[in-house]
């Protein structure tokens, strides 16, 4: 009984605490029981995203994607019964075309290792050749945690595909023996001097420092907020991750929206070059699109000058690893199926979609997106929260927080102590190597290879009930593979 009267005093001391605070109106109005309110509030996601929603109701990610994400990083059953629960006859739904007579492969030809198609920086002092056509896209350690990068880095070696260290710098982390994307985003970590201007001496050493980088991606915008510059919260800003970025412990960073160097096409050629011969590797650019404009001035400007990025990464507005602003990650930015066709077709208005290696980002971690990807003219595509997901994450959405329940999106070392990177690391290992072969038997299914000869035409869009449009139609251009670098 004493707990009786233990619990009532409690329940006596929260009433007079609400009836007397002013912050919340509920509260006091009705002292105690208003605390369900908040309960259910936060109850709320969590319910409807295990017992309430549809199968293909739920965002970012539906019930379904996830389930096909778990079970093939953990080797398990990924099939579906009974028929598909999506409508095939809806708006935008995608429609691949199978041939009649389907692709064999030869006897003892790998499933489920398929490199690039291309080399990227052909014209480079150090040209590099994807070894995957699926590949780790950027996440920076501050926003995740030691243990979730050190988990994905020895997954993408496991997988024979590259990690993008996000705009955060190269930790120790990330030399797992992965191969290396380094990005540089508009805060120049990595690269930066003591006033956070580009240097080049400081980019010089940290290659040094890190020979896994194969290639290196400017940063102009990313999909969860172009235009803003990226967020990352006091909160993670620990003394390692501050030293790493070189920046102060414990205070938000906000990088600019955009980088002082580049003013225009031109001098963002510079700038690319410039980096390419202070590193003699590939560099290319990563952007979400929104008014195209600017890209046509690339186009003719690389034709002009026969300069420039060696690779462009087109990120959709449903992308988003990182913290936003809601009006930015609902509103900012053309989803990728919109986005990419406008800066593809820029390019090859002046014949020169091909002296570029396309890759594409934004939800692209399931074998049919990422087929129409390749249909639109991708050569690569890269995934970042179907990688989160496969290593543990349960779409929770707490990622700005820090308080990640599952050890990823977090710097807390007791939240992290529940990521075995060891473990994750087969797991992302399992879903890459799924992907690749799904991708794969679609390709074969259509008649092709490897996924570099499919064509725009192998793809159908459902505009509504009983009517579709081919790809080509949709999009304004068929992709021709007969041009390659």
């Amino acid at each position: 009984m004493i707990w009786l009267g233990l619990l009532a005093a409690a329940l006596a001391a929260l009433a007079v605490y609400d009836l007397v605070q002013r912050k919340h109106a509920l509260l006091r109005n009705f002292p105690v029981v208003g605390h369900l309110r908040y309960l259910f509030e936060a109850l709320g996601p969590p319910l409807r995203q295990y017992v309430v929603a549809d199968n293909d109701e739920e965002r970012p990610f539906n019930r379904d994607q996830r389930r096909w994400i778990y079970a093939s990083s953990k080797r398990e059953n990924n099939l579906f019964g009974f028929g598909t629960d999506s409508d095939i006859e809806a708006d935008a739904h995608p429609l691949l075309k199978h041939a009649a007579i389907p692709y064999h492969a030869p006897d003892g030809a790998p499933h489920d290792d398929v490199p690039c198609a291309r080399v990227v920086g052909p014209g480079r002092r150090h040209p590099y050749r994807p070894g995957s056509i699926v590949n780790l896209s950027a996440m920076s350690f501050g926003s995740l945690g030691e243990h979730a990068v050190r988990a994905l880095n020895e997954g993408a070696r496991l997988a024979g595909c590259w990690h993008n260290t996000g705009e955060g710098g190269i930790s120790p982390y990330h030399k797992g023996g992965a191969d290396l994307v380094y990005q540089i985003g508009t805060g120049k970590f990595g690269c930066r001097d003591a006033e956070g201007r580009f240097s080049a001496e400081k980019l010089r050493e940290t290659l040094a420092a890190a020979p896994g980088v194969r290639m290196i991606e400017l940063k102009l915008s990313q999909g969860a907020k172009p235009g803003h510059g990226g967020v990352l919260p006091g909160r993670k800003v620990t003394p390692e991750v501050a030293a790493i970025r070189g920046v102060a412990v414990g205070q938000t960073v906000i990088s600019p929206p955009g980088h002082p160097e580049v003013r225009d096409a031109d001098s963002l050629i510079d700038f690319v070059e410039r980096l390419a011969d202070v590193s003699g590797l590939p560099v290319g650019i990563k952007t979400a699109v929104g008014q195209v404009d600017f890209f046509r001035d690339l186009a003719r400007a690389m034709a002009r000058r026969g300069a420039g990025p060696d690779f462009i990464t087109v990120d959709g507005g449903e992308g988003g690893t990182g913290a936003a602003p809601l009006a930015f990650s609902d509103h900012v930015s053309l989803p990728f199926r919109a986005g990419f066709p406008r800066i593809y077709a820029a390019f090859r208005e002046v014949d020169l979609e091909r002296r570029v290696v396309w890759i594409g980002s934004g939800k692209l971690g399931f074998p049919a997106r990422a087929i129409v990807a390749f249909a639109m003219g991708c050569d690569l595509v890269n995934v970042a929260r179907e990688g989160l997901l496969s290593i543990g994450c349960i779409q929770a959405q707490q990622c700005h927080t820090d308080h990640c329940p599952t050890g990823i999106a977090t710097q807390s070392r007791w939240l992290q102590r529940g990521l075995d990177p060891t473990l994750k690391s087969v797991r992302f290992d399992n879903y890459v190597r799924t992907l690749r072969a799904e991708i794969l038997e679609l390709t074969h299914a259509m008649g092709h290879a490897h996924p570099s000869e499919i064509r725009t035409e192998d793809v159908e869009i459902a505009l509504r009930p009983h009517e579709t449009a081919s790809l080509a139609d949709v999009i304004g251009y068929a992709v021709r593979r007969d041009l390659v670098n």
